[in-house]
């Protein structure tokens, strides 16, 4: 019993207690209408609980884990008996206070072990959760069913599937990758379900802004599909999904900017400013299309709400992916050295990041010109823009169509005097 007189020890009881008395402070101010002895347990009964569960994990080293399981149990059947009563007498079948006592007697326990920072930690996290009921209810009413299921389901792609897909090529040129691929339609599942939270959140317009500037981060293509699909089931929200694709693509330049220069820091004049700068006039033409929404859009209470997960729109979009994924590499092998560009403008229908990395390695470690370099990653945004408007016009419908073609229009003119300045200069 020596181990009672040790430092140690005194701190972890403390901390025992302390943790004890912070969950009885909340449950104690939850209950304080009450009158004493009308409530199962409170702030002295929970500081007396953590401090038990400390002092019988002290027993630890002289009796092995009896003395805390049989505080346990004990625990348990008083707060079995107590629940009864209560219930019965008040009608509450609630049994979050006897969780929480529990919890309180194993956290004195771990604390007393040692693992002081943890327990105190866990001790803070319940009391939160304890103190959120009112905030965590009222979330649970604003959830809607097919808002539940569709986050179940993206669970279920991303938590339970995609960790146990190899990653690693398989078929033609060791092109399908299951692991890349199906990522891919975690991406648009998640993309659809964050704008529609989104939408929820801060109304539909700004949500549909903000879904194509963070979509832009990930995948400007996908962020596309996914706001052209919600300007098809909502035509008034056209003006502002293009106002979003314009910006995901504006978020694009951007991104390649940062992968070119990251993986070969010399081509941060020749490729770096041109992307840069096209991203910006591109991001200036998404603003001015987002500020004109109001001439052209619906009241928020007109809108139909919009589904938050497509699943076949992402495994179709998994699918187009995998297609590239073989074309790609055949069309290397096919058009040989000079398919460099050709390479370049057949990828960009898919995607943009791959093609950056692969160039601008190249760069680096096989002399490929800067003047190449910016030609085929120029090739790639072009063709990768072209299939964004194919996507928001046979997707999104005419007027989307439009919208998004005008404002790539005018950023493919100014891009193209950039690279020939690059070039050139």
């Amino acid at each position: 019993m020596s181990t009672f007189n040790s430092y140690p020890t005194i701190v972890g009881l403390a901390a025992s207690l302390a943790l004890g008395l912070l969950i009885g402070l909340e449950r104690g101010w939850r209950e304080r209408e009450l009158s004493d002895g009308g409530r199962v347990a409170g702030l002295r009964t929970f500081a007396l609980t953590g401090l038990l569960g400390g002092l019988l994990a002290s027993l630890f080293d002289d009796f092995g884990p009896w003395p805390l399981l049989g505080g346990l149990v004990g625990v348990s059947m008083l707060l079995a008996v107590s629940y009864r009563a209560a219930s019965k007498s008040s009608g509450n079948l609630s049994i979050t206070s006897a969780v929480a006592m529990l919890l309180t007697l194993v956290l004195g326990a771990i604390a007393a072990r040692g693992a002081i920072a943890l327990a105190l930690a866990a001790a803070v996290i319940v009391a939160v959760l304890l103190d959120l009921k009112p905030t965590l209810h009222r979330w649970l009413h604003l959830i809607e069913h097919r808002e539940l299921t569709a986050a179940l389901q993206l669970l279920v792609l991303s938590v339970v599937i995609l960790p146990n897909l190899p990653d690693q090529g398989f078929g033609p040129y060791q092109a399908l990758n299951p692991y890349r691929l199906w990522w891919a339609v975690v991406l648009i599942a998640g993309l659809s379900l964050a704008g529609h939270v989104a939408m929820r959140i801060t109304g539909a317009q700004r949500g549909v802004f903000w879904t194509g500037v963070l979509g832009g981060l990930a995948s400007s293509t996908a962020a596309t599909l996914t706001l052209a699909r919600h300007a098809r089931k909502q035509p008034a929200l056209a003006v502002a999904a293009a106002a979003g694709i314009l910006a995901a693509c504006a978020v694009m330049f951007v991104r390649m900017a940062v992968l070119a220069v990251s993986i070969q820091p010399a081509l941060a004049l020749a490729v770096g400013v041109p992307l840069v700068v096209t991203g910006l006039v591109m991001f200036g033409l998404a603003i001015w299309q987002w500020r004109r929404r109001g001439a052209a859009v619906a009241s928020e209470a007109d809108m139909e709400p919009v589904a938050p997960f497509d699943l076949g729109t992402a495994l179709g979009f998994g699918a187009f992916l995998a297609v590239m994924a073989v074309l790609i590499p055949a069309a290397q092998q096919w058009l040989g050295t000079p398919g460099v560009y050709a390479l370049a403008a057949l990828s960009g229908v898919a995607d943009v990041d791959a093609t950056v990395i692969s160039v601008s390695r190249l760069h680096g470690s096989s002399g490929l010109s800067a003047t190449t370099t910016v030609l085929a990653l120029a090739l790639t945004a072009l063709t990768n823009m072209v299939t964004k408007a194919a996507i928001a016009w046979s997707t999104g419908g005419a007027v989307l169509g439009w919208l998004v073609v005008r404002g790539y229009a005018i950023t493919m003119v100014v891009g193209g005097v950039v690279v020939a300045w690059s070039v050139w200069a």
